[in-house]
């Protein structure tokens, strides 16, 4: 009976995935955050994330709370931002970088249920000048407070689950996104964690 509740939620886990949402994950360097970002990419079923790492090395995740979501999705590395983006543009996302600048228009503007690919930068600095400027547009949460930045793994999980919200009126999360082999091949691979 266990095994049966197992396979039912990888199973319906799986079918709920979203193979054309991701985050990039540009030099964040505390593990708290890449693990909170983790979490959150999870929840709102994102298969893969990518990670840049040209200033700072990647983070050890640990295995305890919110970084159980590790070992669920799926991570590419980078050496830069060019590499990223190829890749990104040849599987044809839009490349969204979050960034309060002069031409940064608020995520509620975009249409997230096309390929998306949003783009969150290091604690302090945020998005570098060439992740923003390679991107396909910048993006930014209105905010009405003092404060005009969010903790980026509270950014990653508010503008994610914009693109949940879109996706789910569209009925994306209703039927599996993958194609019937590959959610198979998927399968196969998660009964083995």
């Amino acid at each position: 009976m266990k095994l049966d509740r197992r396979k039912n939620k990888l199973r319906k886990v799986l079918e709920q995935r979203q193979p054309d949402l991701t985050v990039v994950m540009e030099n964040i360097h505390d593990p708290h955050n890449v693990s909170a970002m983790l979490r959150s990419a999870d929840a709102v079923g994102i298969h893969q994330v990518n990670l840049i790492y040209t200033s700072a090395k990647f983070p050890k995740i640990g295995s305890k709370s919110s970084s159980s979501a590790n070992k669920w999705i799926g991570r590419r590395k980078f050496p830069g931002v060019e590499e990223c983006y190829a890749s990104l543009r040849k599987e044809g996302y839009q490349i969204l970088a979050t960034r309060l600048d002069d031409q940064a228009r608020q995520l509620y503007d975009f249409d997230l249920t096309k390929p998306t690919a949003f783009v969150f930068g290091n604690e302090h600095a945020g998005v570098t000048d060439e992740a923003a400027a390679q991107a396909d547009a910048t993006v930014y949460i209105p905010m009405m407070g003092m404060i005009q930045s969010l903790n980026v793994s509270v950014a990653c999980a508010v503008t994610i689950y914009e693109a949940l919200r879109q996706r789910k009126a569209k009925g994306y999360y209703g039927s599996p996104r993958f194609e019937r082999l590959v959610l198979e091949q998927l399968f196969e691979e998660w009964m083995k964690k």
